[in-house]
C-alpha cells in the first residue's frame, strides 16, 4: 500500500507536467512520453470524458454508492485507464464505475494510466477489458463480442486469443442475440439465466420463444425444466400436418355426378403429380351389394 501511495504522489508531479502545453504528448515518440505512459498520473476528473465505446450500459445505483463509500474511506485503489485526446483532454478506456463513484463523492482528481490509442484500439481495449469482468451480464458480453466482429473485424478465432475464451464459448454468447429483445432484457435484469437463454434459442419462432419465457417466469422453471419444455415444443413441430391439396376443377364437376349415382358422398384425393384415389363409402353388407350391382350394370 505504501508503494501505491508513493507512486500516486509521483503522479501528482506528472499531472503538473501534462498541464504544461510545451510538454504536450500526442505519441509515444514525444518527449516525456516515457515518463507518463505506463505510470500512474493524477488527472483532473473534469478533463476526462466518458468512453462512447463503453459496452456497459447498466450501472447498479446501489453498488455504485457502495463503491463511492469505499473510495471515500480508502481512495481509488485501482487506477482507471484513459487515452490521450488532445492537450489536457482524456477519454476513459476502462474503470467507468470507479470514475462515476469518484464523481459522486466530489473528488477533483483520480489516479489513471495514460494510453496512446486510436479509436479502434480504444474500442478494442474497452471491449476486451470489460469482457474480462465478472459482473457483466451475458447480453453485455454478447454485444461486446458482436462489436469486436462488426467494428474491429475480428474473427471468433482471433477473439478467442484476445480474451482467453474458447471459440465455442464465444459462439454460445453470440447466439443469445438471436433471442427476442424482451427475453434479452429479462436476462439482463436477472429474471432468467444464460442457461435458460441457451435452451430457448433452440426455438426459431420468436412468438414461441416468448411463450416459453412467460412459462419460465410464471412457473419459476429451472434450466432443466426449460430444456424439457423446449423439447416438447420441438416434438410438436415435427408432427407436420399434411397440406390440403387443391382439387382440380374437372374433378369437382364429376364428384356431384358420382355422389348422385352411388347415393353417397364420394371422397376424392389428388396428389401433386395429378394422380388420385376415389373412395366410395358403404354402411352395410346390403349397401355394399347395392353399390357392386351399380358398378356391374355400368359395364
Amino acid at each position: 500500500m505504501a508503494k501505491a501511495t508513493k507512486k500516486q504522489a509521483l503522479g501528482r508531479g506528472l499531472s503538473a507536467l501534462l498541464k504544461d502545453p510545451s510538454n504536450d504528448i500526442s505519441s509515444v515518440q514525444d518527449k516525456n512520453a516515457d515518463k507518463v505512459i505506463g505510470s500512474i498520473v493524477e488527472l483532473d476528473i473534469e478533463s476526462i470524458e466518458i468512453n462512447p465505446f463503453q459496452p456497459r450500459t447498466n450501472f447498479n445505483e446501489e453498488t455504485l454508492l457502495e463503491l463511492a463509500s469505499s473510495i471515500k474511506e480508502l481512495g481509488v485503489i485501482q487506477p482507471i485507464t484513459v487515452r490521450k485526446l488532445e492537450f489536457n483532454k482524456f477519454q476513459l478506456v476502462s474503470g467507468e464505475r470507479r470514475f462515476r463513484a469518484s464523481k459522486l463523492i466530489g473528488l477533483e482528481t483520480i489516479p489513471a494510466y495514460i494510453r496512446i490509442a486510436n479509436d479502434q484500439e480504444s474500442l478494442e481495449m474497452a471491449l476486451v477489458e470489460n469482457i474480462q469482468r465478472q459482473d457483466l451480464d451475458p447480453i453485455e458480453i454478447a454485444l461486446s463480442y458482436q462489436r469486436l466482429i462488426d467494428e474491429i473485424n475480428l474473427t471468433q478465432e482471433q477473439m478467442s486469443e484476445r480474451v482467453g475464451k474458447k471459440r465455442s464459448t464465444i459462439a454460445n454468447y453470440l447466439r443469445l442475440l438471436k433471442l427476442d429483445p424482451i427475453i434479452q432484457t429479462g436476462m439482463r435484469d436477472g429474471f432468467i439465466t444464460m442457461g435458460h437463454g441457451r435452451a430457448i434459442i433452440n426455438i426459431e419462432d420468436q412468438n414461441i420463444q416468448l411463450d416459453i419465457y412467460e412459462k419460465i417466469i410464471s412457473n419459476k422453471l429451472s434450466v432443466r425444466d426449460t430444456e424439457s419444455l423446449v423439447k416438447s415444443y420441438q416434438s410438436d413441430k415435427t408432427v407436420k400436418v399434411p397440406e390440403k391439396q387443391e382439387i382440380p376443377k374437372y374433378i369437382k364437376k364429376g364428384i356431384k355426378d358420382f355422389s348422385e349415382y352411388f347415393g353417397h358422398k364420394i371422397n376424392v384425393k389428388v396428389s401433386k403429380n395429378g394422380k388420385g384415389n376415389i373412395t366410395i363409402p358403404f354402411h352395410s353388407e346390403e349397401d355394399f351389394n347395392r353399390i357392386l350391382k351399380l358398378i356391374k350394370s355400368a359395364k
